[in-house]
C-alpha cells in the first residue's frame, strides 16, 4: 500500500520527481548518522506521499490499536468488578471472624455465669451456716445466762440457809 502511494505520486506529476531525486542526492551528500542523535538536515518529502504513508500506516495498525483499546477497557472493567467482589469477600471474612469472636465471648460468658452461680450457691450456704451459728451462739448465751442465774439463785439460797443456820441469841421473855 505504501508502494502504491509512491507510484501514484510518481505518475501524477513529473515536477515532483526532481524533488524526490534531489532529496536522494542530498541524502547521498549528507550521510545519515543513525547512532548519533543529531537530526539530518535538508530532507524534503512530498506532502501527499507523507499523507498516503500516514494513511496506510494508520489503516494498517489503527484497527488493532482500537481492538487493544477495547480489550484494555474490558479488562479494566473486569478488574473493577473483581476488586468489588474481593472487597465483599473480605468483608464477609471479617464478619465471620467477628462471629467467631462473638461465639468465643458467649462461651466465655457461659463459663463466668456458671462460676457466678457457684459463688452464689456458696454464699447462700455460708449465709445459712452463719445464721445457724448465730442461733446456736444465742442459745448457748441464753443457757449460760440461765446457768449463771441459777448459780446466783443457788448461792443466794445457800447464803440464806447459812444465815438461818447461824445461831441467834434467844430472846428472853
Amino acid at each position: 500500500m505504501e508502494a502504491e502511494g509512491m507510484e501514484e505520486e510518481g505518475h501524477s506529476s513529473q515536477s515532483e520527481l526532481p524533488d524526490l531525486q534531489s532529496t536522494q542526492q542530498q541524502q547521498q551528500h549528507q550521510p545519515l548518522d543513525l547512532q548519533s542523535s543529531t537530526p539530518v538536515k535538508n530532507i524534503y518529502v512530498n506532502k501527499k506521499v507523507t499523507d498516503k504513508l500516514t494513511e496506510g500506516f494508520l489503516s494498517n495498525y489503527l484497527p488493532d490499536l482500537q481492538n487493544s483499546k477495547r480489550a484494555l477497557q474490558e479488562l479494566t472493567q473486569n478488574q473493577l468488578i473483581l476488586l468489588d467482589t474481593l472487597d465483599q469477600e473480605v468483608t464477609k471474612f471479617r464478619e465471620c471472624n467477628t462471629l467467631l469472636d462473638l461465639n468465643s465471648l458467649f462461651t466465655e460468658a457461659k463459663v463466668y455465669q456458671s462460676k457466678l452461680v457457684n459463688i452464689r450457691k456458696e454464699m447462700i450456704m455460708f449465709h445459712e451456716k452463719t445464721t445457724k451459728l448465730k442461733k446456736r451462739a444465742l442459745k448457748l448465751q441464753q443457757q449460760k445466762q440461765k446457768e449463771a442465774l441459777e448459780k446466783e439463785q443457788q448461792r443466794e439460797k445457800e447464803l440464806e440457809r447459812e444465815r438461818q443456820l447461824i445461831a441467834k441469841p434467844a430472846r428472853r421473855t
